[in-house]
This record gives C-alpha cells, structure tokens and sequence, in this order.
C-alpha cells in the first residue's frame, strides 16, 4: 500500500475539513458574542488548515470546565473569609453615604459585587516614577504583610528593584506574597522566581488550569494590578513592572500611565480580589488584615473586580453603566479602543443626548493588529460625533474613566473585548468632587498634548490601509 500515494491526501484535507466544521459548530455555541462566534465559525470552516489551531489556543472562550472550578474555588475562599468574621463591618459602620451621583449608576450595587464604602483618602499617582516612589515606600515601611500581583513582571532594573525590596522584607519577617500572570510573565526566568522563594517569599504564577491540554489555553489572563500593605495602604491602575512603565524603553517612550493610592476601608476589597486569585493559585488564604481606623469624612470608592468567572459580563456591564449615566460628560483614556456593538452604540446615543464625549488613544501601536481595529473604531466614533484624540509624546496605557463632575475609575481594563470578557480586570470607581476635579486636570494635559482625529480623517487613508483596518475588525472579537 502506498501511504503516501494522493488518496492520503485526500483522506488528510477531508479530516481537517471535518474537524473544522465541527470547531466551528463549537464556535457557534460556546463563543460568547455573535461576532466572535461569526469570526471563528466562518474561518473554521473555510480555512481549517489555518485557524484550527489557534482556536485550540485562542478559542475556546467560555471554556466551561476552568469557569465552573473557578466558581467553584471562588466560593470555598468567600465561605473561608466568612469564617474569620471579615465582612460584618461593612453594613454596619461604613456603608457609602448618601450620593446623587452614586444614585445615577443603579447597576453598580448588583454589578460590583462588593460595597460602595466611605471614608477613603485616593491620591493620583501619575506615571512611572511616582508610582513605583509611592509603591515601594510604602513595602520599605510593611511591618505585617505585603499582597503584590501584577500581570507583567520583567527581571530588568525596575523588577531587581522590587526583587530586592521583597527579600529584604522578607528577612525582616515580614509575610511577602507575589502573584503574577503565567502568561504575561512569560519571560520571567526560573531563578528570579526560585531565589524569591529561597529568600522566604511565597510566589505563584496565575494559571487557567492544570493539565496537557490546558497548556495551550492562553485566552484568560490575569489582568490585575494590586498592592497592598499592612491592610492599610492599597495600589491599583494601569502599570505592571518593567522599565518600560518608567519610560526607559524607545520607541513607545515616555510612557504615559495612572496609579492610584488608596487609604480606607475599600482596601479590604482590594485584599478580597487578591485573596480570590491567591485561593485559585494556592488553594489557601493569604493574610488578610482588617485595620480599625479610617480617614474621617473621605472619598467614597467601590472596588469592581471583573472575570470570565463571573455569572454575567461584569466590565462591559460597567462601561455601559457609565456611559449611560453620564448627563454632562464621559472622559475615557484607553490604549485600545475595539468596543462591543453595545458598548459603541452607548457611545452615540451619549452624543446625542448633548454628553461631551471625548476618549484618547496612542498614537504609537504596541500592537499592529490591534492598533489597526482600534483606529477603525476610531474613525467611526469621530464620523458619530465622539470627539476623539490621539496622545502625541509617548505610548498612552492608563485606563481612565470620569463622568460628569464627581465619578471616576482607574484601573487596569482597557476598551476592548478581552477586557470585557477574558481578563481579569480590576477598577477603582471613586465618588467625590474634588478627586474628579484631580482627574479633570490631569486628562486636560493629555488632551493638551494629543491630536483630534478629524472626522473625515478615515476616509483619506490609504486604500490598503483601509483593507488592513477592516481585516484587522473582522478578528477583532477574537483578539
């Protein structure tokens, strides 16, 4: 028989054939929007040999057995957390005070999962260098424990910083726990992480989930950004840890990002989101430290923590909150701008209602392909009336909600349909007049140095550059 003979060949593209339609038939069900599932379902079964694997990969995004365990574990760390008395203080003494324009989010109570609570003191931390000055001093003067996660950490001169700073505590007898994410971490060597061990620091890579076949799912990441020390101080935003995030890397340099320090009760929540990630990874808890004293009379501030595990799509849910409660304006700082059909359409009708809509972007890629969609989208929303800019200097990463003049949100979502769906994402909202007038001065120097994208700017692109763009929305559910 001969083995190689064309009727192998034959036999070979029929399978992939078949199992390309049976993928996309999955697709159909299991892809949680209708364009995602378009996107795969068609490349499936018209170009198996291509999109077969990367949907193995990239695909599977529901992925029900990781989102069941993940429910699973979830519970089994909120019950364990309800043992050690952790959560009567919150109906009791620092429930959110009366807000008309907390009031205007209904959903958020529900949405957040976690309560709106009073008596918050919330600093901005614009940029690298006064970011990581804040972060590590507050390390350098722990006494108890430190909670650190990160989506990406680097072993260059930013991360031997804070490698030190951690054995250092570490040796002080202070509980030191790093959790970062396998994939976004990918390149951090062995023994960054062995010698941290060694030195007495308890590290855990986030996962998905165990197993052969698991190994190539690499759709869910963990997107979150959170310190905290002693129970006390609480850091969350957009940086992650790499000399990049200090500007020290051309071409996206300076790179421009926020941060933001947080004193008061809503760091509790904070060490709730690390504890949940911290179960999964470790299957215990990680020291949780509930102080008794609170700024007097502070900011208001809500803590939404987001996740495929979720029973419903918390951070598109949030957006869309956001843009519908906005009567005067929604300012929103994204480096990648690809929103669901949903999200896009909240958008419009805010222009309508008279809403000053504004939302900045790069002007630099980090990634073609998504910078591609994203410019689309772009000129879409400029032809709708969204007056839409692009940040000149540097590379724009900070993600940066404000509504009308007391609501904002910092954290670490982007605009898009990872962040929407397969990240997990954290976000800041705080309520307080004051702050967003903070928040207001910083994203008017921004705007101070981007450039407006015209509305009819698309329209005299480059005919292949048009063709890249629209390629590029075609796989934009999927990116």
């Amino acid at each position: 028989m001969d083995y190689f003979g064309p009727h192998i060949f034959g036999y070979t593209i029929a399978l992939v054939h078949t199992l390309g339609m049976i993928a996309a038939i999955h697709a159909v069900l299991t892809v949680r929007t209708a364009q995602g599932s378009i996107a795969w379902a068609l490349s499936l079964f018209f170009i198996p040999y291509l999109t077969l694997i990367p949907y193995l990969v990239f695909g599977r995004s529901t992925f029900d057995g990781y989102i069941k365990a993940r429910r699973q574990a979830n519970e089994e760390m909120r019950k364990a957390i309800s043992e050690l008395n952790w959560r009567p203080w919150v109906e009791e003494a620092l429930s959110a005070r009366a807000s008309s324009a907390y009031d205007s989010l209904r959903a958020m109570p529900k949405l957040g999962h976690m309560p709106c609570l009073a008596n918050n003191e919330v600093r901005l931390l614009i940029n690298g260098q006064a970011t990581y000055d804040a972060i590590f001093e507050a390390i350098s003067q722990a006494k108890e424990a430190v909670l650190i996660q990160f989506f990406i950490v680097h072993d260059d001169r930013l991360g031997q910083r804070l490698h030190n700073l951690m054995l250092k505590k570490a040796a002080e007898g202070v509980a030191i726990y790093l959790l970062y994410d396998r994939i976004g971490s990918h390149s951090l060597p062995r023994k960054y992480v062995q010698a941290l061990r060694d030195g007495g620091v308890e590290v855990k890579a986030f996962a998905t989930r165990s197993g052969w076949l698991n190994r190539f799912q690499v759709n869910f990441r963990n997107h979150r950004k959170i310190v905290v020390v002693d129970g006390v101080l609480g850091f969350v935003g957009g940086h992650n840890v790499g000399d990049e995030y200090m500007g020290e890397k051309p071409p996206l340099a300076p790179w421009r990002d926020t941060h933001v320090k947080v004193r008061g009760p809503v760091v509790a929540c904070m060490q709730e989101s690390f504890a949940e990630d911290w179960f999964w990874a470790a299957r215990k808890l990680p020291p949780l430290i509930l102080p008794q004293v609170y700024p007097d009379d502070g900011v208001l501030c809500q803590l939404l923590a987001s996740g495929p595990a979720d029973s419903f799509e918390t951070c598109s849910l949030f957006f869309l909150e956001a843009i519908y409660a906005a009567t005067e304006r929604i300012w929103i700082t994204t480096p990648y701008f690809i929103p669901d059909e949903a999200v896009f359409a909240g958008l419009r009708l805010a222009v309508m209602r008279g809403v000053d809509v504004r939302i900045l972007l790069p002007a630099r890629p980090d990634h073609r392909i998504v910078y591609a969609a994203s410019s689309l989208y772009a000129f879409e929303a400029a032809r709708a009336g969204v007056r839409m800019f692009r940040y000149e200097p540097g590379f724009m990463h900070q993600k940066v909600l404000l509504i009308d003049n007391e609501l904002s949100a910092i954290g670490s979502a982007n605009m898009d349909n990872r962040s929407f769906r397969l990240n997990f994402e954290v976000m800041l909202l705080t309520v307080d007049r004051k702050f967003a007038a903070e928040v207001e001065q910083m994203l008017n120097d921004d705007f101070a140095l981007a450039t407006e994208i015209a509305k009819d700017e698309g329209r005299e692109a480059h005919r292949l550059q048009k063709v890249g763009m629209r390629v590029a929305r075609l796989i934009a559910p999927i990116l």
